[in-house]
């Protein structure tokens, strides 16, 4: 499937590509009055940089919401709008790795240059690290999961923004300032959330192992049936491990990721007769008007559904 994006990635080059970028590789300078054009990769950093850059920015999302950013293959829609953009937004931390799409269409569409506008935002975050067989020491990409890192995440974005629009540098300076206020309050909240529940009925299983970020900042234990999306998740021995892991710690609920097929939860929550108390939100925003459809508004749920549902099953 790759190898055909790929194929058509070439097409539209040579439609757009030596129109879309300046013989130097420079952003091309802006009209008064004209939009930022900016790109990121999924919906989470897209909150981000909305709340940053305003209405001086106009932002694509690659990864639609609900989709998993950790494989993807990217539309000719956006390698024409990479290769225009003024500005590209990444995670890094091993997110975009899935097949290389991300790297190959940097070179692609000419943005891998040492001074292309290319940002990784989890920049300055200090890393975790898997620790499944066969991928032991590679990042853990889930950083954000963390409000604290998400401040990161947002000064970096601001960054960028007046690096590439130095114009504007007062109008993101206020913009993040007011926006990292709002989430340094949220991460006080957070640390303060599940204080009220005992120490052994703090225990968070997941699909996915994305909540290791999240469980060190709040103090809750986690657990998973794979630890990162690939193609060989849900397997037997994956299901049986968490299966055993949760009758060994007596755990009373399970949580299901948005954006991860239900199936293989399901199974384990038949293996064990837990239920699954409620839905969280890890690679993707909600729907637009839905729940969690900010990243204030995720980590808000995410926060609140974890603490109900423990406080409820608590033994």
């Amino acid at each position: 499937m790759f190898k055909k994006m790929y194929a058509l990635f070439i097409g539209v080059l040579m439609v757009f590509l030596l129109a879309a970028c300046n013989t130097d590789g420079e952003a091309q300078e802006k009209k008064d009055g004209e939009k930022l054009q900016v790109v990121t990769t999924y919906s989470i950093l897209y909150d981000m940089i909305k709340n940053v850059g305003g209405d001086k920015v106009e932002v694509h999302s690659m990864v639609k919401i609900g989709n998993n950013p950790h494989e993807y293959d990217p539309l000719p829609e956006d390698v024409k709008k990479t290769a225009d953009a003024d500005a590209v937004f990444y995670n890094g931390l091993n997110l975009e790795a899935g097949n290389s799409w991300f790297e190959k269409l940097l070179g692609t569409t000419g943005k891998d240059g040492e001074d292309a506008p290319v940002f990784r935002l989890s920049e300055g975050v200090e890393p975790k690290y898997l620790t499944t067989k066969g991928k032991e020491g590679e990042e853990d990409p889930h950083a954000w999961l963390n409000v604290a890192n998400g401040i990161k995440y947002v000064e970096n974005v601001r960054d960028g923004l007046i690096k590439v629009d130095p114009d504007n540098k007062e109008t993101y300076e206020k913009n993040a300032e007011e926006y990292i206020a709002k989430l340094t309050e949220l991460h006080e909240e957070a640390k303060n959330s599940f204080s009220e529940i005992p120490k052994e009925d703090r225990y968070l299983i997941t699909s996915e192992g994305a909540f290791k970020y999240f469980s060190d900042a709040y103090d809750i234990e986690a657990g998973y049936i794979w630890e990162i999306n690939a193609e060989n998740q849900g397997t037997p021995d994956q299901v049986r491990q968490v299966v055993d892991l949760i009758r060994e710690k007596d755990i009373k609920v399970l949580f299901l990721e948005t954006s991860i097929d239900p199936r293989s939860m399901e199974t384990v929550s038949r293996e064990t007769g837990v239920p699954i108390g409620g839905k969280v939100f890890t690679d993707s925003l909600g729907a637009p008007g839905e729940d969690g459809d900010t990243y204030i508004k995720m980590m808000e749920w995410n926060i609140n559904i974890i603490k109900e549902q423990l406080q409820k099953h608590a033994k």
